[in-house]
């Protein structure tokens, strides 16, 4: 596989590099060529000549090619408008084809319909390279259905952009379709000798305590925790809304668990209710958490990603990353992430509107997020990747200040949740026997009753003669008893087919919940716990038995009458000389 990078400056110059292309695939066995252009310009006719260049000095050749909001080439941020990458397949087993769409928010479940058909008809297939316009259309669907390609076949891709961030003007094109504002390309690619991997990085890490998602729609983010979503932004980082809120929200957008990995998105205005618009579609009823931007913590992620993609030995790297993450940086800087990429292979790409890769069975939209791409033909060689001094090698083990505080930050909110988790599992368990504490099983009960279509029953249990064994063994051999009857509740209950709690009443009490069971199975089950007791042996006094009592809960009944009939049942089975069950009777 052989890369030639070109800066356009001119249609001569333009036709000159074309000439030394062509000159080079007549002079070698090839399979295919195919161009990428790349425009940071909204001109049609500047591109529609570089297409017929193209068409004139290399007939056979495809092409794609995008608006954006700057390009990358040989790894670094280009001065030019526009980029034209070539790509010429050696391998005679490589092919590609490339497909052209109208895409639209009515058409896009049939759009990909026919993509998956094709690559279905194409067994050599290993991976679909995108690109899309994407504004003003929500591409969860689209991404869905891309999802449904066949499992082995890698998607990778951006969207289309324009250099004025703020505009939704943008289009894609193809050697088999027009310049168009609401189009989907696809390339499919493959061969028994072309190998590809892909990958992505966001660099950006969770920070603080987990938020709550309870309002979205779309791309539009409403209520975070029950309050307006812009309050966060206000309440935690002090942002306005004003002319700099998309550049200092850069910094921290949210990171959320979506399709079995870590998903960006980021604020890109406030509207006048608090809620916000953001980057792209974002789930409801999802726990989020704020992430932070730091230069030195996303260098050592694009350090790892250039590693291993180092040992893959490609021979072109491909790159789509977000406008925002060109924000971020700015034009000096951007380059920082971009080019340690080039000294494993030539790398080029575009500033993206979104980024596009698929991960498991999963197709995503991603934002904040550069996307890689890497592409080989035959087996590795035996060329090492070019060293490259990243920056912060400089300063070797150190961190810089908003590290070392999101750390802190970072400990110090787990530390917080597990102490909360432990005082939240301490406020509803009895201290002794580490099983529900009564206010806990009343609730339980309580909210048993009161769902729909609900079959509840209790058992209430005490163990006979306690006062005897404490009075005789002693203080410390009655609670191994009582601990000893609760632990074989647990393994009880784990056994029986419903839902089944316990909890202690009160001293020597202890009260069972049991819904969605059967009429009568509260007994089956309340025999079988005084059969499994009366077995069990303990360090210091004899086994020991106990009595327990059964009701069944009836149509409209509250928490305290069915109690009240428990207790009564439990009452029976200790006059009928304990160490049994007895039942309530409906209606005592």
């Amino acid at each position: 596989m052989k890369q030639f990078q070109i800066e356009y400056t001119s249609d001569e110059q333009l036709t000159r590099e074309l000439d030394k292309i062509a000159l080079w695939v007549k002079n070698t066995m090839t399979s295919g060529v195919c161009f990428q252009i790349f425009a940071e310009t909204m001109d049609h006719q500047k591109v529609g000549s570089i297409c017929t260049a193209i068409n004139k000095v290399i007939p056979s050749a495809s092409y794609i090619g995008a608006s954006t909001n700057g390009n990358i080439i040989l790894g670094a941020k280009s001065a030019s408008d526009i980029i034209v990458v070539c790509s010429v397949f050696e391998y005679p087993t490589t092919k590609l084809e490339v497909i052209q769409y109208d895409l639209t928010a009515d058409n896009y479940e049939a759009v990909t319909a026919d993509l998956i058909k094709k690559v279905d008809e194409r067994p050599w297939v290993k991976a679909v390279e995108m690109l899309v316009t994407i504004r003003g259309m929500s591409m969860t669907g689209f991404c869905r259905e891309l999802s449904k390609l066949r499992k082995n076949v890698l998607l990778y891709g951006g969207g289309a952009f324009n250099s004025d961030i703020n505009s939704s003007e943008t289009y894609v094109f193809s050697s088999v379709g027009e310049i168009s504002g609401h189009s989907v390309v696809f390339v499919l690619l493959g061969g028994e000798d072309l190998h590809i991997s892909t990958d992505y990085v966001t660099g950006w890490k969770p920070l603080g305590r987990e938020l709550f998602v309870t309002k979205a729609k779309g791309s539009t983010l409403c209520e975070i925790d029950n309050k307006p979503a812009y309050y966060t932004y206000q309440k935690y980082l002090r942002i306005g809304n004003d002319e700099y809120f998309f550049r200092n929200t850069l910094e921290f957008p949210l990171f959320y668990y979506y399709n079995g990995i870590n998903i960006l998105r980021a604020p890109t205005a406030a509207l006048p209710d608090g809620s916000l618009t953001m980057t792209a579609d974002i789930n409801e009823n999802v726990k989020a958490r704020l992430a932070y931007g730091d230069p030195e913590t996303i260098l050592q992620e694009i350090k790892k990603r250039r590693n291993d993609l180092a040992s893959f030995k490609p021979e072109a790297i491909r790159i789509y990353s977000c406008a925002a993450r060109r924000t971020y940086w700015g034009d000096t800087e951007i380059s920082n992430e971009t080019m340690p990429f080039n000294s494993v292979a030539p790398t080029s790409g575009f500033f993206t509107s979104g980024e596009f890769m698929r991960t498991g069975r999963f197709v995503n939209q991603h934002n904040v997020t550069l996307v890689v791409a890497a592409l080989r033909e035959g087996e590795p060689s035996d060329v090492e990747a070019t060293d490259f001094s990243f920056m912060s090698d400089e300063s070797a083990g150190k961190f810089s200040l908003i590290n070392r505080l999101a750390n802190f930050i970072e400990i110090s909110t787990a530390e917080l949740e597990e102490a909360n988790a432990r005082l939240e599992v301490m406020a509803v368990t009895d201290e002794l026997t580490q099983i529900f504490n009564r206010r806990e099983i009343q609730h339980r009960i309580k909210k048993a009753l009161s769902e729909e279509d609900a079959s509840v029953s209790l058992v209430m249990l005490d163990v006979d003669f306690f006062k005897k064994v404490n009075d005789t063994y002693g203080h410390k051999v009655g609670d191994t008893v009582l601990r000893g009857l609760s632990a074989m509740l647990r393994e009880e209950l784990d056994r029986v087919h419903c839902n089944a709690v316990a909890g202690r009443w009160g001293g020597e009490e202890f009260m069972i919940l049991l819904s969605n069971c059967a009429p009568g199975y509260a007994d089956e089950v309340a025999e079988m716990i005084r059969q499994s007791f009366a077995k069990l042996e303990f360090n210091g006094c004899p086994n020991q038995t106990i009595s327990l009592g059964t009701a069944q809960a009836q149509p409209g009944e509250s928490a305290d009458s069915l109690c009240t009939r428990v207790d009564h049942a439990l009452y029976d089975a200790k006059s009928s000389g304990r160490n049994c069950v007895r039942s309530s009777q409906k209606g005592k």
